[in-house]
Order: structure tokens, then sequence, then C-alpha cells
């Protein structure tokens, strides 16, 4: 089915935003919950019928004159504002969809994962896959089986809801996140997959998904729950991957002399001994 991301999207927030949100004055009676579509179009400065058509998926290739001023209009964020350029195809885009040869992890990155060995690291995809994590990555993520992708274990795998403190919270990123990278690549082989075994599966991911809430990658602190060493407060870091569009590499870091950096430093090793059955007691 040819799906009408850009209608959705604009249909979604104009539903989302009220008269007074905006300063605007309300007369009459009002059916939709939020915004008219002819007072969108007034606020943008277009014609009515051409909004009602790019909502409509009549029209689906507005200028970047007319995204510009829709994402005015519609009180667009940085993150939102990028994500509707996306989908209308109204900026260059110079990162070229994750084939099976971009989900390969370079040696080079792996060497750089693997040289911060006192806290998780990991490479994903901008469909939440995990393209490659280092051993305190995989120690982390050890209640999923698989660790495989960050949605996924989320929402499909019974671990989520124990490892996620705030399971509501790490939801609702986890989707925004995702639907983020339908700007980039919305016939993505792949995320085409996830999404639809997603939604067959979890009424919660479908909810939120057609939310359409847009964001990146942020520095709030992550809070999880390991069955091995309780409670963990992680910040982190995402670093683009200039030579693999697509990738990021992430980094989680513990405040030095917290509770949650000796937490790490057990869960260490614990797995370092569980990866070397020479090094466990004799029974």
């Amino acid at each position: 089915m040819d799906e009408n991301h850009l209608g959705d999207f604009l249909r979604t927030r104009r539903d989302g935003l009220r008269p007074e949100d905006i300063g605007m004055a309300s007369y009459g009676a009002r059916r939709v919950a939020g915004l008219r579509r002819e007072e969108v179009a007034v606020l943008a400065g277009v014609n009515a019928d051409y909004y009602t058509r790019l909502e409509q998926g009549r029209e689906r290739n507005p200028s970047p004159q007319v995204v510009d001023a829709l994402s005015r209009a519609l009180r667009l964020d940085t993150d939102t504002r990028a994500h509707l350029y996306r989908l209308a195809g109204a900026t260059p885009n110079d990162q070229p969809s994750v084939h099976a040869a971009e989900r390969v992890v370079s040696p080079s990155l792996r060497q750089l994962m693997d040289g911060y060995p006192n806290t998780p690291a990991f490479v994903m995809s901008r469909t939440l896959d995990l393209l490659a994590v280092s051993a305190l990555a995989d120690a982390l993520y050890a209640p999923f089986e698989p660790a495989d992708n960050l949605a996924r274990m989320t929402f499909l795998d019974p671990a989520g809801r124990n490892f996620y403190t705030d399971w509501d919270r790490s939801a609702q990123a986890t989707v925004a996140n995702l639907r983020e990278a339908t700007g980039f690549d919305p016939d993505n082989p792949r995320l085409r997959e996830l999404v639809r075994t997603l939604t067959e599966h979890s009424p919660d991911f479908t909810r939120l998904w057609n939310a359409h809430t847009v964001r990146g990658k942020t520095q709030d602190a992550k809070h999880f729950l390991h069955p091995d060493v309780g409670p963990l407060t992680l910040t982190y870091q995402a670093f683009d991957v200039r030579d693999a569009p697509g990738q990021q590499l992430v980094i989680y870091h513990a405040e030095p002399g917290s509770p949650s950096a000796q937490s790490l430093n057990l869960l260490g090793s614990i797995h370092a001994t569980r990866r070397r059955p020479d090094l466990r007691p004799h029974r």
C-alpha cells in the first residue's frame, strides 16, 4: 500500500495544535480537536485547497518555501522540521539508504569502540539495529534474547518492561527515533519490515507510532534495572559515523565514583567470568 507519510504527518501535527496555542482567536463551534486546514493554510500563507491536497496525498512535492512556511505555522522544533523537509523531498538528501553493505561496521570503528573497556559502547543503524557492541554493552543487554534491535527489545522482549525503569518514557523515545528514520528513507525494506512486525504484535507501539512524534538522540539520562547488578543511571553521547551514513556510535557513561559506576565495574567482572569458563570456581 502506498502510504501518505507527508499527509499523515501534517494532519497529526495540525490535530495537536489548538488556536490558543498560537494566539489565534477561535470563533464558532469547532468540529476538530486541533486547527482547521484553512487555519493552517492562512498561517502558512498558502492556498487552502493546495494544503488540503498535501494532506490527502494528491500533492507530495511542496517547494522549500512552502515547507518552511508550514514548519512555522505548525510550530515545529528543529528535529521535527528536518523530518518534514525529508518527507517532502524539499532538501537534498545526501545520506543514502542503509543497504546491506552499509550495515557492516568497519574494523577501525570496532577498534575505537573496544577502546572503551569500562563503559558500554555500540554501533546502531537508523532502524535501531545493534550492528556491533563492546564487551560491556554485551553485558548490559544480556537480559535480552537476542539483543538485536532496540525497538524490538523494548516492545516485544519480555525483559524490556523490567530492564527499562521508566518503560513509558523509553518506549516513546524509541518510537520517536524510529519515526525519524522514515524521513531519511521511508521505503527502506528493513524499516518497513520492523514497523510491520511491531505493529502486528504491540498495541503500545501502534499507538505511539500513529502519534507521528519525531525526535533525534538526546543526552537524557537512561535508567536501567539489570538483573545482575541492580539499578543503573547512565548518560550517553551519540556520534554519526561519517564514512557509513546511517550508523551511530553510542557511548554510555556513569558518573565517576557513583553507585552506577561501581555497578558497571561489577557487571564487567561478572561478564568476563561468564565468558571464560576456565576462571569459574571448580565445584
